[in-house]
């Protein structure tokens, strides 16, 4: 912007003694430096609006200099700093972990907030067998064989990843861990998503083992929860269609299968989940009674794994995940 131009003195018309004296005033005035320093293409301003000496406004564009108003210099306010969340309290803490050890066999679990990306876990992190949940291993060893194809899975594939995953039928586990090839395309996909202590089994028609072999692949919760967290959050290795219909398959099992991480928890919340049992021996005194799962409402957002070996019958393993899961539900709060 140009300055706005100052008048040039032109000569005085007799005024008499005090035009003179005004005229000479005026001229002293105007012949004085200034001790306000006017930014460049600002121009000259009356006395009344000159400019203090300020910190430039730091909204100005680069070159443009915006002074403050004349006056004392202001008080710097000191920011109150943002409080941060503080940490949650450990779910699988106090009574839950008196509870546990109250309960016979060997009960190891771990548990995620999405939101703050906390981890806990309780017990010896050893790898016990998988049962059933190694279900969804093998469906997002499938996904991610896939690809990113617009089409899906072939129709006879979705129809028995439907049947494995809400109905968890074996005879379609076996189809489908052998079509993605076994043990050892399982374990490339699982090194791929972080796992470190998982074991696809080696065998599924396996010697002296009344059933399927794919359910001694051993885990641990820890594991488990990476696992989970393919679904949740954007992958290289499953598309956004993928971990959507992988979660709609959970939050579908058979009415008589969500028990486990739904203990305690209201109809209300999303559960998404795949449990596991298997009778470790003939006798059916030894059972391996496992959870995994999403359970998201009323302000909680969290994975949640557990796995159960030794226990004396079915039930009993049920009953302490159930339990377990209910007191994780209120920590969470």
């Amino acid at each position: 912007m140009k300055g706005t131009p100052v008048r040039r003195l032109t000569a005085l018309r007799p005024l008499g003694i005090y035009g003179a004296l005004a005229a000479m005033l005026l001229a002293a005035v105007l012949g004085c430096d200034s001790p306000v320093s006017v930014p460049r293409g600002a121009g000259h301003s009356s006395p009344a609006s000159a400019p203090s000496l300020a910190h430039p406004d730091p909204r100005a564009t680069p070159g443009q200099s915006t002074p403050l108003a004349v006056g004392k210099p202001r008080a710097t306010v000191p920011s109150s700093p943002v409080p941060s969340s503080p940490p949650l309290t450990d779910p699988l803490g106090g009574a839950a972990a008196s509870y546990v050890a109250s309960r016979s066999g060997t009960v190891v679990a771990a548990v995620y907030d999405v939101s703050s990306g906390q981890t806990w876990t309780l017990g010896t992190q050893r790898p016990q067998a998988e049962a059933s949940i190694v279900k969804l291993d093998i469906l997002e060893t499938l996904f991610a064989q896939e690809g990113d194809g617009p089409t899906g899975l072939p129709p006879a594939d979705q129809s028995l990843a439907q049947e494995m995953m809400e109905d968890s039928d074996n005879s379609a586990a076996t189809s489908l861990w052998n079509a993605v090839g076994g043990p050892g395309p399982i374990q490339s996909f699982n090194t791929a998503a972080g796992l470190t202590d998982t074991a696809p089994s080696s065998c599924v028609a396996c010697p002296g083992f009344a059933w399927p072999g794919w359910g001694l692949t051993t885990t641990t919760p820890a594991d488990q929860i990476m696992l989970l967290r393919e679904l949740l959050k954007p992958s290289t290795l499953l598309t956004d269609a993928q971990r959507k219909d992988a979660l709609q398959l959970m939050e579908n099992v058979a009415a008589s299968q969500r028990w486990g991480v739904t203990g305690g928890v209201p109809q209300q919340a999303t559960v998404a989940l795949k449990d596991g049992w298997l009778p470790l021996n003939s006798a059916g005194t030894d059972w391996q009674i496992n959870s995994i799962g999403w359970i998201s409402g009323s302000g909680r957002d969290y994975l949640m794994a557990v796995l159960t070996t030794g226990n004396p019958d079915e039930q009993y393993g049920i009953d302490t995940i159930n339990q377990l899961s209910a007191m994780v539900w209120r920590g969470m709060r």
